[in-house]
């Protein structure tokens, strides 16, 4: 049985993973209409779905424990973005945000000795490991590739190979 104060933490992160699919959602329909970034908007479109199914595999966990699975409503997400550069920094900024907010989350399981919830989240533990990584490094590869058209258009090519390093 989850506590209430367990119960509450785990709907408000049910709702970061529901803004993490929009906010992906939205850079990939951002990236879909800029001319060549084909391999980014599926990046990002798959970024969308994984974050999604994050927040279903947290709805499922909380009523499966006796909880109740709260639906939030989410707030518009940034829509345009200045650069490609600054789509991504975003997403590692996002990333960084979510990882905060799963480590708060294993400290109050801790703190309530609530050892299933904990075990549960040692999974967004891991997940969030992979996120920061492939999200530093495709960062990375943008500062190094800078406006460069020919390695934009071999980031591009190449993004997809990311998805799923280290799963």
């Amino acid at each position: 049985m989850l506590s209430n104060s367990i119960q509450e933490a785990l709907n408000k992160q049910v709702q970061m993973e529901a803004e993490s699919s929009q906010a992906y959602l939205a850079m990939a329909s951002w990236a879909e209409i800029q001319p060549g970034l084909e391999g980014v908007t599926e990046f990002f479109y798959q970024q969308s779905d994984e974050e999604r199914v994050h927040m279903l595999k947290l709805i499922r966990f909380i009523n499966e424990r006796g909880g109740f699975a709260t639906i939030p409503a989410l707030p518009q997400p940034m829509i345009t973005f200045q650069s490609l550069r600054r789509v991504f920094e975003e997403f590692l900024k996002h990333e960084l945000k979510v990882s905060d907010s799963i480590n708060d989350l294993v400290h109050l399981s801790l703190t309530e000795k609530d050892y299933a919830t904990h075990n549960f989240l040692q999974w967004y533990v891991n997940e969030q490991i992979e996120e920061e990584r492939t999200a530093r490094t495709l960062n990375d590869k943008l500062e190094l590739i800078g406006d460069d058209k020919s390695g934009l258009y071999l980031f591009d090519r190449d993004i997809l190979n990311f998805r799923g390093k280290g799963k």
